[in-house]
């Protein structure tokens, strides 16, 4: 180990007497600063003439030429400094000491650990041979990654080339049997026309020919003066035969109706028998999943819907309520509601705004210039906050689907800066829809067992609200149109990725697939008009993020959701049922799904 040791300048003769003083570490300052001062002095320049002399300084001989430093043939050359009168004497215990201290400096300064020069030297060479070992590692760990992506990428293109081919094929076929139906329906329809239209017509020419023949006949008979009275009598039988035939076509029509009002209530027994097995079935089904349900966390359709009406009534009796009652606090939460829905009506599709908006509200729920609010008026923020956002997709949506994108993501960073909004949304988003969100049919009684209300309660858990052009529920139409741009919202929260935490689980995506493989299974949603309404906007926001996404089973469920707007099922009973906005609805639906196939191909 080396040490070093600051060096001073030997004294020119040339310059004078005047020399540096050395004090090896001592303050000049001390009792003792007259004596140190001098003997050290004396024996640093004997050590640095000893220095500047010896073989070891290297060129120390030729350098002294061009600089200051003198250097004396051997110490005993070295002038002795004149005595200073205010130094004590040495005596020779401290000399000795002296001497052998700045031999102790000399012999560390000029020492050389070889050992130390050769662990310096290793670790020069073990780093370059790391680092060179390091580089090729990557570049093998990075070829290898290419090779195995690429390989992934050809698996994953020949996967999807096949899947393809097989939708293709599978639509192919149904398309030519979809035309040798139609071409056989419209051959079949022309036989019977035509046989209609002979039958027609022959009975017709029969009873021409009959009453011709009569007539004439009864000319024959009769004189002239007999003609008005055969005539009279002949409009006396014609009269006769068009009331007999009126009152057969009346029987044959009583006839009819009463054979098709028979088909329909067999029609209509047979629907309510099939719907109670299906009940059953259901039901039993429930039952033997139920332990493993509970065991992996999954609820059911009922109960989801029975989790959300029971958070709706919490937060009406224990949350506003109170709220309301309280003077203070009523007006407290009046002043940041009014702040909320001016900032929720500004939301425009810029990442900028969204971010703005988003601070404001939340300085709103989270003030960082008094106390946090109560905890009964953040929850009745909460639902004020959420009742803002589903008017607003109700209006603007409505109008214009694509502004549900901006209003999605504000709503997404809500659910996931904010604690506890999501099951306050939640029961407000049923609350306003019924039960499509989940989706699940109301059932006769509230969740807790009681009988609906007389003033149509179970209308309003339906989500019908009274119209806004006149009296009573609002139309067909008003509802479809306001129940999709809610839904389109809701679809377009679970389509976000979450970037702080996961979401609860109602706004996760796998509860796109669990909402449409629901509605599938629910024969009494399937035949409501308002379905394929929201098949079609389930489809339109996430239908090709799907097929990515779950592959080869999206495509089963799309070809059970084409089967149902094309074919139908059972009976012929077709998604939407037989409305003209099932109708239309159907047709978007068909187009949609054909979309999503051929976009992918």
């Amino acid at each position: 180990m080396r040490f070093s040791a600051p060096r001073s300048l030997s004294p020119s003769p040339v310059r004078g007497k005047v020399r540096s003083r050395s004090t090896f570490g001592l303050q000049s300052g001390s009792e003792d600063s007259d004596y140190d001062s001098d003997s050290n002095s004396n024996s640093y320049s004997s050590s640095d003439s000893d220095s500047a002399c010896s073989p070891s300084s290297g060129a120390s001989t030729s350098a002294s030429s061009s600089t200051d430093s003198f250097c004396y043939a051997s110490d005993s050359d070295v002038p002795i400094p004149p005595p200073n009168p205010r130094r004590r004497s040495q005596n020779p215990a401290e000399q000795q000491y002296i001497e052998e201290t700045v031999a102790a400096i000399r012999l560390r300064t000029r020492h050389n650990d070889p050992y130390e020069e050769w662990e310096k030297q290793t670790r020069k060479d073990a780093f370059r041979t790391a680092r060179k070992e390091l580089s090729a590692t990557q570049i093998r760990l990075r070829d290898q990654k290419a090779s195995t992506r690429g390989r992934e990428q050809q698996r994953l293109a020949a996967i999807h080339a096949q899947q393809m081919a097989e939708v293709q094929a599978q639509l192919e076929v149904m398309r030519l049997k979809q035309q040798k139906d139609e071409s056989s329906l419209r051959e079949a329809w022309k036989v019977r026309d035509k046989k209609v239209w002979d039958r027609i017509e022959s009975v017709i020419k029969v009873e021409e020919d009959k009453v011709k023949a009569r007539l004439e006949q009864e000319r024959k008979l009769r004189e002239e003066e007999e003609r008005v009275k055969n005539e009279a009598e002949l409009k006396r039988k014609l009269a006769e035969e068009k009331k007999r035939q009126e009152e057969e076509e009346r029987q044959r029509k009583e006839q009819e109706e009463r054979i098709l009002k028979a088909e329909e209530q067999k029609r209509e027994e047979e629907d309510e028998r099939q719907r109670l097995e299906d009940e059953r079935i259901r039901t039993e089904r429930l039952q033997s999943e139920e332990a493993q349900r509970q065991k992996l966390g999954i609820t059911t359709s009922d109960e989801d819907w029975k989790q959300a009406r029971a958070n709706l009534r919490r937060l009406k009796t224990d949350t506003m309520q109170v709220i309301k009652s309280d003077k203070a606090a009523k007006s407290e939460w009046g002043t940041y509601r009014r702040k909320i829905t001016p900032k929720i009506g500004q939301i425009t599709n810029d990442s900028r705004a969204i971010n703005d908006i988003f601070d404001q509200l939340i300085l709103i729920l989270h003030p960082t210039d008094r106390p946090p609010h109560h905890e009964k008026i953040y929850t009745a923020l909460l639902y004020s906050l959420a009742k803002a956002i589903l008017l607003q997709a109700e209006t603007e949506v409505t109008a214009e689907k694509r502004s549900a994108i901006p209003l999605a993501q504000v709503a997404f960073k809500l659910l996931e800066k904010l604690d506890g909004f999501a099951e306050i949304f939640f029961a407000k988003l049923t609350q306003r829809v019924g039960g499509w969100p989940i989706p699940a049919v109301i059932p006769t009684t509230d969740h807790d067992g009681t009988q609906w209300g007389a003033d149509g309660d179970r209308i309003k858990a339906m989500g019908y609200r009274k119209s806004q052009i006149g009296e009573g529920l609002e139309t067909t139409g008003e509802y479809t149109a306001r129940i999709s741009g809610i839904m389109r919202l809701y679809f377009h929260i679970l389509k976000i990725e979450p970037t702080y935490r996961p979401l609860h689980p109602m706004f996760q995506l796998p509860r796109y697939w669990v909402w449409v493989s629901r509605l599938m299974d629910e024969r009494g949603l399937l035949e409501t008009a308002i379905a394929p309404h929201l098949l079609y906007t389930a489809l339109d926001v996430l239908g090709s993020h799907a097929r990515e996404l779950w592959g080869h089973q999206w495509n089963k469920m799309l070809e059970l959701i084409y089967e149902g707007v094309t074919v139908g099922f059972g009976n012929g009973r077709q998604i939407g049922g037989q409305s003209p906005e099932g109708t239309g609805a159907r047709l978007r639906v068909q187009f949609e799904v054909e979309r999503i196939v051929v976009g992918h191909a």
